[in-house]
């Protein structure tokens, strides 16, 4: 009786009743391990004390893979909802001027980059102003262009999705607005057979928005909806 009398026999009766609300208190369960130490001595090894330090370990190591994979499951949900969102927008005009100008609005606004350049290949090259005349959003290029662009003249095959920064981006491709820029996504565009071929960049201020370690899925998929979008006008 001397010895649970060190315990209010309230507290000892919730203890014995819900004993749980001491196993899933971390501190409190180290604390009492550590007790059980004290008592044991120094010279005694306590496995049970080892295999508990080895299993907290553990468990912190999963709820840390846990959360890592609950974000990134959420973002990955987050950037689906956002190319969806983009694509549906992309789908509203029903003229090719209105088609360009919501590119580089409402479609930009959502992708949340600084800048969006439709590059077209063509034989004409500069000399097709009706077709530059058309928007901001539109930069002509002579046939191989896209090319040296995309491999920046290295002999490097060219990817479907380029994801990389720039110190700046190119003049030509961004007119006055490239200073500014510090990373891109570039999308290789095919608009079928017979056809050159074009390049939709988005491009952020945000040196770390594209980077080539990053996944691509996503924006592949965004690039084969806005060439089957480019088809129907240019057909």
């Amino acid at each position: 009786m001397g010895e649970r009398a060190l315990i209010a026999d309230d507290l000892r009766h919730r203890i014995m009743s819900e004993p749980d609300v001491i196993l899933e208190d971390l501190d409190l369960m180290r604390a009492l391990i550590a007790g059980n130490d004290k008592t044991i001595g120094g010279n005694v090894v306590d496995l049970r004390s080892i295999a508990m330090e080895r299993l907290e370990a553990r468990l912190d190591r999963l709820e840390d893979t846990h959360r890592n994979v609950i974000a990134a499951a959420y973002e990955n949900l987050s950037g689906t909802n956002q190319i969806h969102r983009a694509v549906l927008a992309m789908l509203d005009p029903t003229d090719f001027e209105a088609f360009l100008h919501n590119l580089a609005t409402n479609v930009a606004d959502i992708l949340r980059v600084d800048a969006l350049r439709l590059v077209l290949e063509t034989e004409a090259g500069d000399s097709d102003s009706d077709l530059r005349s058309l928007s901001d959003v539109l930069s002509l290029a002579r046939p191989g262009f896209i090319s040296g662009y995309l491999t920046h003249g290295r002999n490097t095959p060219e990817r479907r999705v380029t994801l990389r920064q720039c110190d700046g981006g190119d003049a030509s491709v961004y007119g006055s607005r490239g200073g500014d820029l510090h990373s891109e996504a570039c999308l290789k565009l095919d608009f079928g057979s017979g056809r050159l071929p074009g390049l939709l960049v988005l491009a952020s201020e945000d040196p770390h928005l594209f980077t080539p370690a990053q996944g691509t899925d996503l924006l592949g998929f965004f690039a084969g909806a806005f060439e089957r979008s480019m088809r129907r006008w240019l057909a």
